[in-house]
């Protein structure tokens, strides 16, 4: 069932919650934080949420700020909003340590919040993990989207998944330059595992060698499939993400 967690001065954010079979302090909670324009319906949260079932875990997924159904207008966020969505998910609905497992987007909010939660953090499973992905954004856009963006605010961007384009914010884009992980030390220490596939034309597979370079972990495995493209949710692919969780469990 769909709960709401209700801030002050905040919109109020959708999710779904599974506890787990036992209290025991020494099993993590599974957060699953997913990509841009996302939501907590897709095939590797439903995907997750049977997992954490079978294994006795507490699991919990969640929609953006103006995702989904929680509270709020797309517009108006940016990444840093996001990532305090996902801090107040995580602050007050979870105990404990949680193991994070973000997906493209998704992946740079679970690094931001492991950067001011370090303690809380089990580990973090990146899913085609999309750190800066504003910058590739501010980079390709054409004159026409940057008067329009300088304009009005904002430009339409078509995409494939969706048959409505996305609506890029200016905001977004500024703001997305002050959460810039890349090229710098990413001051995370727990275990890292990023799932990216060779196929994927969103998010180009050397990033997840980037991400490894930049943080500090001293426990970080890429692990690249051939054949897979941005999604990551085919059967195969599960499985690699299963057996991902089970071996950092």
């Amino acid at each position: 069932m769909v709960a709401y967690l209700k801030r002050e001065n905040k919109p109020d954010l959708a999710y779904r919650k599974t506890d787990a079979a036992n209290s025991d302090e020494n099993r993590p909670t599974i957060m699953f934080l997913g990509g841009f324009r996302s939501d907590m319906e897709g095939t590797k949260a439903q995907f997750l949420d049977d997992m954490a079932k079978e294994l006795g875990l507490s699991f919990i997924r969640f929609d953006y700020s103006g995702h989904g159904v929680s509270k709020g207008d797309f517009k108006d966020g940016c990444i840093s909003d996001w990532a305090d969505d996902a801090f107040s998910i995580l602050d007050e609905l979870t105990t404990g340590k949680t193991m994070l497992v973000g997906s493209s987007m998704g992946g740079w909010i679970s690094l931001l919040l492991a950067l001011k939660s370090s303690e809380r953090i089990h580990s973090i499973v990146g899913l085609a993990a999309a750190p800066d992905f504003t910058k590739i954004m501010e980079e390709g856009m054409s004159d026409q989207q940057r008067q329009a963006l300088e304009e009005k605010g904002y430009f339409a961007l078509d995409n494939d998944y969706s048959d409505d384009p996305y609506v890029i914010t200016k905001k977004l884009i500024e703001d997305g330059r002050d959460q810039f992980l890349l090229g710098k030390n990413i001051d995370v220490n727990v275990p890292v595992r990023l799932i990216q596939g060779k196929k994927d034309m969103d998010v180009d597979w050397h990033t997840a060698e980037k991400i490894k370079a930049s943080l500090l972990s001293n426990d970080v495995e890429v692990i690249l499939l051939d054949e897979a493209d941005h999604r990551l949710s085919a059967p195969n692919e599960l499985d690699v993400l299963s057996k991902t969780i089970r071996a950092l469990l």
